[in-house]
């Protein structure tokens, strides 16, 4: 079964913050407008976060992101869960600090919600910035 995108006009999203709380500029909107010109930056603090609610349950097996280098995170934990179940950790991935696109293979998990907690930024205060944020793999 070939992956594709499972982020769409139905998946619930939440960040931990935007700078400045200024959402038409900076909101979590961006991150999947599939715009060069547009990002969601995170305001300042450590541990910045986007969380997932699919519209239905999904098996993910990449993670393709895409940081401004100098704002990217050096540690991104993936965690999810089925309805109703608490998150459990999926893995670690180590991005590089740079603005290409980065994709990562996970392990296929099945899951209905999906976090992805942004530790060890390269930003003095903690601020991340992502153009892009794309998960793939099946519908179920």
């Amino acid at each position: 079964m070939p992956v594709e995108p499972l982020i769409c006009a139905d998946t619930a999203t939440r960040v931990s913050s935007v700078l400045n709380r200024d959402v038409k500029q900076f909101g979590k909107k961006h991150m999947f407008d599939a715009s060069e010109e547009t990002c969601w930056n995170s305001d300042q603090g450590t541990c910045q976060w986007v969380t997932l609610d699919f519209p239905r349950t999904v098996k993910v097996s990449q993670l393709h992101i895409q940081f401004q280098g100098g704002f990217s995170s050096r540690l991104c934990t993936l965690e999810g869960c089925r309805a109703g179940e608490e998150l459990v950790k999926i893995c670690d991935l180590y991005p590089e600090d740079i603005n290409a696109m980065q994709r990562f293979q996970v392990e296929e998990t099945v899951l209905d919600k999906l976090k992805v907690t942004f530790e060890n930024s390269t930003d003095f205060f903690g601020r991340i910035v992502v153009y892009h944020l794309g998960v793939l793999g099946e519908r179920l």
